[in-house]
């Protein structure tokens, strides 16, 4: 028997019952299916799916009740103003993320800044940083081949021609050359967080999101090699765990960097740091 909409979303916020988010997520796996915006939902809440639809639902709803990211089922996640493709090589953007690009967006840069992004991932961070910023030229860089093949994707969907992503583990295919701002949301987890086996991190690759012991070492390896690639009074930027502040700024101050900033989140934790060559 099909289902209307509002008895398949009744029966798949049930079937989620688990998740803090079950109401949206049910929202968002339906829009997708039926090719719809949000307000479809309530406007026609009595149009019943066909059997495809209802079928196609309910796998998708089972699937997210296994644990799934729903952006691995959508296979795309809204991120600043652009919506990008993702899947499970790399990690999924985050909403804190769009601080470390807020911020870098504030810099006194030069209007034609060479920007480099490490760990880029989906290309997040340079294709939103190079929407707004149309005189930049951005490099993104990520170690994981088919990282660069999507965010290469990403870039080709938004046209966007001032970024380029290439395949290097952090600058060991970066040629020798300076930039403005090196910008980095490198893995920061500890390698026996309980955070790993929560949510959608599970599903995500552990290699994009752990960094020993204490989750500093790719900061530290960042922080000793940056120093080459950048110009004089060039600006390194991070996004860090909400612990991690202080011990992001003794590795900046060990190795030269001067003006040291945190900036803090919407929850008032401080999430990114930047500091001057």
């Amino acid at each position: 028997m099909s289902l209307s909409i509002v008895a398949a979303l009744a029966e798949a916020k049930a079937a989620l019952f688990a998740s803090d988010s079950a109401a949206l997520d049910a929202r968002l796996l339906l829009c997708h299916i039926l090719d719809c915006p949000p307000a479809y939902l309530h406007t026609w809440p009595d149009k019943t799916l066909s059997l495809a639809q209802q079928q196609a639902y309910f796998e998708l709803i089972a699937q997210r009740r296994d644990g799934h990211p729903v952006a691995h089922l959508l296979g795309y996640r809204d991120f600043w103003t652009l919506r990008l493709a993702v899947n499970n090589t790399t990690l999924i953007p985050r909403p804190e993320t769009e601080l470390l690009v807020e911020q870098a967006l504030a810099l006194p840069l030069p209007e034609q800044a060479s920007v480099l992004d490490l760990g880029t991932g989906t290309g997040a961070i340079a294709l939103a940083l190079a929407s707004e910023r149309p005189g930049w030229q951005l490099t993104g860089v990520d170690r994981i081949p088919a990282a660069v093949t999507l965010a290469t994707a990403n870039q080709q969907a938004h046209q966007i021609p001032n970024v380029t992503f290439m395949h290097s583990d952090w600058f060991s295919a970066v040629e020798s050359q300076r930039f403005d701002l090196i910008v980095s949301n490198p893995p920061y987890v500890e390698d026996n967080s309980e955070y790993l086996i929560q949510g959608d991190v599970v599903f995500e690759p552990r290699s994009a999101l752990t960094a020993g012991h204490d989750g500093m070492d790719d900061i530290r390896q960042i922080c000793a090699a940056a120093r080459d690639y950048l110009s004089e009074n060039g600006v390194i930027m991070f996004e860090h765990g909400f612990n991690q502040a202080a011990a992001v700024a003794d590795c900046l101050q060990t190795h030269g960097y001067r003006q040291i900033r945190h900036f803090n989140d919407l929850a008032n934790l401080p999430r990114v740091t930047s500091a001057i060559r």
